[in-house]
């Protein structure tokens, strides 16, 4: 697995995002194909991390393929929350079609690795309360459960509840963890 900035233009990131079972537990609405393409486009502009609620995307790239277009197999969000307190937020998500394999696990590991090595001091994730393989995710990952948020938030679907789980990069370097994975993952953002 590969990690590298999403591709402008990228079809592999627009058709993802166009999926419901990937958007279901993210904040954002199901995108039509043009919409997803605006939203990947947008995505691709942001590469520092400077001011609170900068973001970076990276696609998840399967390696040996001759194509990022073709072999992005999900993406990884790492947002500055608080510069003046080192804080940062991840996020991941993962196409159905490569889940149960470790590569949620392998890409989640190495996001949390970079925000470490970035200087971050406290990371968190925050989880659709009813996302079990990202809820699991998490635990495996080593991050402690810090707070459930009932009915925060609402949508399509009704009134959804919000995990936040998060670790320091102390923890974290203190208790790396190998990529291996066999749970599947929809997404946390």
């Amino acid at each position: 697995m590969v990690l590298k900035p999403p591709p402008r233009g990228g079809a592999a990131g627009a058709a993802a995002a166009a999926e419901q079972q990937l958007v279901a537990y993210l904040p954002w609405p199901l995108r039509d194909w043009e919409a997803s393409h605006e939203h990947t486009e947008q995505r691709t502009k942001q590469h520092t991390l400077t001011a609170d609620g900068d973001a970076v995307a990276l696609a998840i790239v399967l390696p040996g393929e001759p194509s990022i277009e073709d072999r992005a197999i999900g993406d990884l969000t790492l947002i500055l929350t608080s510069a003046a307190h080192a804080q940062v937020a991840v996020g991941w998500v993962l196409h159905p079609d490569f889940q149960g394999q470790g590569y949620a696990r392998e890409a989640a590991a190495a996001l949390l690795d970079l925000a470490a090595g970035l200087g971050a001091h406290r990371i968190a994730a925050t989880v659709d309360a009813a996302n079990e393989p990202s809820l699991a995710l998490c635990e495996r990952l080593g991050m402690r459960k810090e707070a459930t948020f009932h009915q925060d938030r609402h949508d399509q679907t009704g009134w959804r509840d919000t995990v936040i789980y998060a670790l320091t990069a102390a923890e974290w370097l203190g208790r790396r963890v190998p990529a291996a994975d066999t749970t599947t993952t929809a997404g946390a953002h």
